[in-house]
């Protein structure tokens, strides 16, 4: 088994157990005759040197990936990049990093604190992309964090890992659009994020996304277990461009949204 095979399968058996509804929305589709094509696998860093997105590109780099776009959010104060490999069947990455120069003091202070906890050897690993949340942290200081950044709370909480996968919709043969595929999975009881509209992008765009919100999990702070929000399923279709190819990039406007779909809801204590 070669390290990305392996790697992949770690991530995708770790992804599902976080977020179940994956497997359940996998199994309904296989039940009408479909495989279920992954589009992509996005992560979620910060932007200091020991772990920013240079050391958890590493092992796709090294196992043939290329970078093949940039992508800014100002509002959301992060960067990202996506690699793409020349086999097909291996899915996009789309790693994003939070910059921590454009925050607060007391946002790096507590950031640092976590990194100091890291081994140095860790961001080194083919393995670092799954290695999960190598600090300890308390529920105060994720609640801190949200304050200023849903996204650094998320990653206080759930460390290295995939935020989420994503669902080839335009490969799939029983959906004529993804508004038709969104009506399935709510019909079937799975709750949409509708952050800027069910359907974020637009065939213009070459690219339509939509994802469920993240069903919440337990998590194990320092001073005890808390229920917050886990990893969401995306669902993404693509168009070819003008020059008549299949579109492989990623819209920023689009993706600020999706980011959304980890966010505490207002009901939730």
């Amino acid at each position: 088994m070669s390290v990305i095979t392996e790697l992949l399968e770690k991530l995708w058996d770790d992804y599902t157990t976080l977020n179940p509804q994956a497997q359940a929305i996998g199994d309904l589709l296989r039940s009408r005759g479909e495989q279920v094509p992954n589009d992509h696998i996005a992560f979620r860093t910060f932007n200091d040197p020991r772990v920013g997105l240079d050391a958890m590109a590493r092992v796709f780099l090294d196992s043939g990936y290329r970078q093949n776009g940039n992508y800014a959010f100002t509002e959301k104060k992060l960067l990202a990049r996506h690699y793409e490999h020349a086999d097909p069947a291996l899915p996009k990455v789309f790693i994003s990093e939070l910059l921590l120069e454009a925050f607060s003091g007391e946002v790096a202070s507590t950031v640092g604190s976590l990194l100091d906890q890291v081994p140095a050897e860790m961001p080194d690993a083919w393995d670092f992309p799954i290695a999960g949340r190598p600090w300890q942290i308390t529920y105060a200081q994720y609640e801190s964090l949200r304050t200023h950044s849903e996204y650094a709370a998320w990653l206080s909480a759930f460390g290295f890992r995939a935020n989420h996968f994503t669902i080839d919709v335009g490969a799939l043969k029983t959906f004529d659009s993804l508004e038709d595929f969104n009506t399935f999975l709510e019909q079937n009881g799975f709750a949409l994020n509708t952050a800027g509209g069910r359907i974020k992008g637009s065939p213009k765009d070459c690219l339509e996304q939509s994802s469920t919100l993240a069903p919440e999990v337990s998590v194990d702070f320092a001073d005890g277990p808390r229920a917050i929000p886990g990893c969401y399923y995306e669902f993404a279709r693509r168009y070819t461009d003008t020059d008549g190819k299949l579109f492989t990039g990623f819209i920023a406007k689009s993706a600020d949204k999706i980011f959304q779909s980890t966010d505490r809801r207002d009901d939730e204590k």
